[in-house]
């Protein structure tokens, strides 16, 4: 164990994680560098494309130290003193196992860091030379210590004319209390710096420790997959013990019982080996077909010690709680047991997902789907296209929202995520909503133009906080609902791309909160009713009548299309009424003739617009949807 360390990249988006793990891949031999492309952990063709880590990916590598080279790095670095090196230094050997967990950066996914961290004794924290440290290196350093990791602090890309490698040092050295030379200078592009900074992790990184001396072998799940042939396969990290092939497995969580089917390690594939020691991580092929039996966070202990000894599990994840919510329906309703099965599967390495099932009368069978924010619910979206070959259509997403009723001479709660699971409008007391703290790390150049900004929006200024001089967070509490939509294109774009933003869950609110409902031809259409504040109202029934009005097809009636809250009308479109002229072949003699034609017809269209019914088609709604997203 003395000679394994487990680590860590943690950073903001586009901070250059991915390809500082190429470069170790690269160094370490694991991966040939004739096969080696960028973003090479980074397996999804998703993730290539939007250049994003989307998922941890583990692997492990091997690397051989020549002793001077440390003598060489701390002597330069001017740590001997402080890491009490010294005379340990020749007791040092010189191959060592190197488990890295690549994560990833954007806010939506900081979920998937928090179990990563939980798997680790360490972790490099790295900034880009430019932007400096960011909402999400604040985030992802508070989850790290809180895990009390050792964290080792390196600013990438100082390979390019911009680099401003003293301010941003400052800026680390502010938020970590890292000396500022201790802070590595690297650029995973070119490789600068790229050995010492992975020689500093075995030196600075602490070996695992067993969590007991009686040897009880204990794994924690901190990320699965499914296989069609092998079932669940869990990605472990060993805290005590070893495990190997056959032996019989008891997962404390679930309850299920198994047979490993295979053991080994990510090189970065998955490599069998026959056993894992402790310390290690790798993976655990269980063979169990039902996936709710193996869980992430769950662990894993040999079925015959659950009779001899009282076992506690090794740590326990808090459930992510879903911000943003949307309807998925097959695009064809026979693929609704394919959708469920995608779904399910698509959960076990993505926690953070929850979906409960909903049916409409159109529309048919669906789920709705929580996800963490708009960016994941877009990538669920995108995997169940690619992954899993389902097309799916979504509503418009949104929050969930607490109402507080009367009913039956008693007060109730209840969490609403959908508008048609109001109770009615007379028994609502209040409606609540969920509020955010809000933090936004700009460079004070655009300080101005980000609180313009946010005068548009229901959104409280709490205080700054500086982080050099050039560079300032700003704290803010503002409801969820009103950033989600298009808050974080029109923050890069007033801070030309240098803004970034970080929020975490506060309370739900009470708010002055209507149900804005939409009728076609004076007939609720439900899927498009929202939760809207009182004061927006009519702004947003008025720009998604326009939209219904450009997609739903003419009828042989004029139809209405109304936006309205409770009784009130409070926007409407009209969609004019196919007409033929029923006049056209008629020439010369009286015109009483053609008026007569044409009274009939206008007696025949009021008739057609009182007993008339406008009745949309399964594939006319699902383009409404898709519109209305």
């Amino acid at each position: 164990m003395n000679n394994i360390r487990n680590f860590c990249i943690i950073a903001h988006i586009n901070h250059g994680k991915s390809t500082l793990a190429d470069r170790f891949l690269e160094i370490t031999g694991t991966v040939d560098k004739t096969k080696l492309m960028p973003q090479f952990l980074d397996s999804m063709g998703l993730e290539r494309e939007r250049g994003i880590t989307v998922r941890m990916h583990p692997v492990r590598m091997i690397y051989k130290l020549v002793n001077r080279q440390f003598e060489s790095l701390y002597d330069k670095q001017k740590l001997n003193s402080k890491l009490q090196i010294g005379s340990d230094l020749e007791k040092v050997t010189s191959e060592y196992i190197l488990n890295l967990i690549d994560t990833p950066g954007h806010t939506d996914f900081s979920y998937e860091v928090s179990r990563a961290l939980k798997a680790v004794e360490g972790a490099i924290l790295l900034v880009e030379v430019v932007k400096g440290v960011q909402a999400q290196t604040v985030s992802h350093y508070k989850l790290a210590k809180k895990e009390n990791l050792k964290i080792i602090a390196a600013i990438n890309k100082v390979d390019i004319t911009q680099a401003e490698v003293k301010r941003i040092k400052k800026q680390i050295t502010h938020l970590t209390e890292i000396p500022e030379e201790e802070i590595f200078e690297i650029s995973a592009k070119t490789g600068k710096g790229v050995k010492d900074l992975l020689e500093a992790v075995i030196y600075q990184i602490p070996p695992p420790k067993p969590l007991n001396d009686q040897n009880i072998f204990k794994a924690l799940i901190f990320d699965s997959e499914y296989n069609p042939y092998k079932g669940v396969i869990a990605y472990v990290r060993v805290f005590d013990g070893s495990i190997k092939n056959q032996d019989k497995i008891y997962l404390l969580g679930s309850g299920a019982k198994t047979e490993v089917k295979e053991v080994g390690i990510f090189s970065p594939q998955l490599t069998p080996t026959g056993i894992l020691k402790n310390g290690e991580i790798g993976y655990i092929v269980t063979g169990l077909k039902d996936i709710h039996q193996c869980r992430v966070g769950d662990t894993i202990v040999f079925d015959a010690q659950t009779l001899n000894f009282k076992l506690e599990p090794i740590t326990s994840y808090i459930e992510p709680k879903p911000n943003v919510f949307a309807s998925f329906y097959p695009m064809n309703e026979n693929e609704f047991a394919s959708l469920k099965g995608a779904l399910e599967k698509l959960r076990l390495n993505d926690a953070a997902l929850t979906f409960e099932y909903e049916a409409s009368g159109i529309l048919g069978r669906g789920f709705r789907i929580g996800a963490l924010g708009s960016l994941h619910l877009e990538i669920i979206l995108e995997r169940l296209k690619r992954d899993f070959d389902v097309n799916v259509i979504t509503t418009s997403p949104s929050v969930a929202y607490e109402v507080v009723y009367k009913e039956g001479g008693k007060i109730f709660n209840k969490i609403v995520t959908v508008p048609a699971y109001l109770p009615p409008r007379e028994k609502i007391i209040e409606i609540k909503e969920p509020w955010i703290a809000l933090i936004i790390t700009t460079p004070t150049l655009y300080l101005g133009a980000v609180m313009d900004l946010m005068n548009n929006y229901r959104s409280k200024f709490l205080h700054l906080e500086n982080i050099d001089e050039k560079t300032i967070n700003i704290h803010f509490e503002v409801p969820l609902a009103d950033i989600m939509e298009d808050f974080h294109d029109k923050l890069k774009s007033i801070s030309s791309g240098y803004a970034s933003f970080d929020y975490e869950f506060l309370e739900y609110r009470p708010g002055d909160l209507v149900k804005l409902e939409f009728l076609v031809h004076y007939e609720v259409i439900e899927p498009f009713s929202k939760i809207v504040p009182a004061q927006k109202a009519q702004s947003i029934a008025r720009k998604n009548c326009k939209k219904l009005k450009e997609i739903i097809p003419p009828q042989q009636f004029s139809v209405a299309i109304q936006g309205k809250v409770g009784g009130k009308i409070l926007a409407r479109e009209n969609i004019r009424a196919i007409t033929h002229d029923l006049t056209s072949w008629m020439y010369g003699g009286d015109i009483t003739r053609k008026m007569k034609k044409w009274q009939k017809q206008k007696e025949t269209k009021k008739e057609q617009k009182k007993f008339g019914k406008v009745t949309l088609t399964r594939e006319t709604f699902l383009k409404l949807l898709k519109t209305h997203t």
